[in-house]
């Protein structure tokens, strides 16, 4: 079954490492057939470790083991291992290396030609970190290259990567979820799509080459795609406010949507959120 939400579902997002990956080969299946014959679709990811500032420094050893061959009998040690009193140590777990996907748009053959990335943006795209520093390394890369970069924000976690102060869309444009393209022969020009959580997705047009025509997109084909193979119906539960919380008013219109869809039983008011929301973030 469909999600119950019209366009983007923000319960989605506490599974969001396996849709993310998910709308990247989607999409790259879905503009399959749209392609010129000389353009590919592939699917490629960067790898990193997230970690606090603090613990960003070189790892150098202050002592070095080495195994040589012995020359003489040891010497007799001062005090052997079973008369010392141990000390315990504290035992941390490294970070998991993080990987993100995104699309290409090449031209056929062996090292062809880079022509449009199309990125779907993750939180650790946006908040400060490894990961955003990154990405907008890449992002300056693709922008200096003149190759048209398409950037998929439907998260709500971080701050946007806007390439201007937000004050400057007008307000229809300031919605939840947003979609940006910048055409790698126009870098002076970015177009901007509004995503409202209200409404279906949209169906963007993707730039290739210039001399090409633009492909569409269909957004919420890929995540009704994502939400029917991802067997989400059976695992979200939407009890619970999502996390990151909604506004007040979305609070109001989710809480009746999935009321009226039978997937609440209990109505949950913006101030029971406030109350929620305190409780799960002191």
């Amino acid at each position: 079954m469909a999600s119950p939400f019209p366009g983007m579902d923000p319960y989605l997002e506490e599974h969001w490492g396996d849709v993310h990956h998910s709308l990247i080969t989607y999409a790259r299946d879905q503009l399959r057939l749209l392609l010129p014959k000389d353009l590919r679709g592939r699917v490629e990811e960067r790898v990193f470790v997230e970690s606090p500032p603090a613990t960003r420094r070189p790892l150098v050893p202050d002592l070095r083991v080495f195994e040589r061959k012995r020359k003489s009998s040891p010497k007799q040690s001062t005090a052997t291992a079973s008369s010392l009193a141990l000390a315990q140590p504290l035992v941390m777990t490294l970070d998991d290396p993080v990987t993100q996907g995104y699309l290409e748009i090449r031209e056929g053959g062996s090292g062809g030609r880079l022509v449009t990335v199309i990125e779907v943006l993750s939180p650790s795209n946006k908040v400060p970190g490894e990961g955003q520093t990154k990405y907008l390394q890449k992002q300056r890369e693709l922008i200096d290259g003149q190759v048209s970069l398409v950037e998929i924000d439907l998260v709500r976690a971080g701050h946007r990567l806007l390439p201007f102060p937000v004050e400057r869309l007008p307000e229809e444009y300031r919605t939840l979820y947003q979609v940006c393209v910048r055409r790698g022969w126009k870098l002076a020009e970015v177009e901007v799509y509004r995503v409202p959580l209200r409404e279906r997705l949209p169906a963007i047009r993707i730039p290739l080459r210039k001399t090409d025509a633009d492909v569409v997109l269909d957004l919420q084909a890929l995540i009704e795609l994502c939400y029917r193979n991802g067997d989400y119906e059976d695992d979200l539960d939407y009890q619970p406010d999502p996390d990151p919380p909604l506004g007040e008013k979305d609070v109001r219109w989710a809480d009746a949507l999935l009321r009226r869809a039978g997937h609440r039983t209990r109505s949950r008011s913006p101030s029971s959120t406030r109350r929620a929301n305190g409780r799960r973030k002191p």
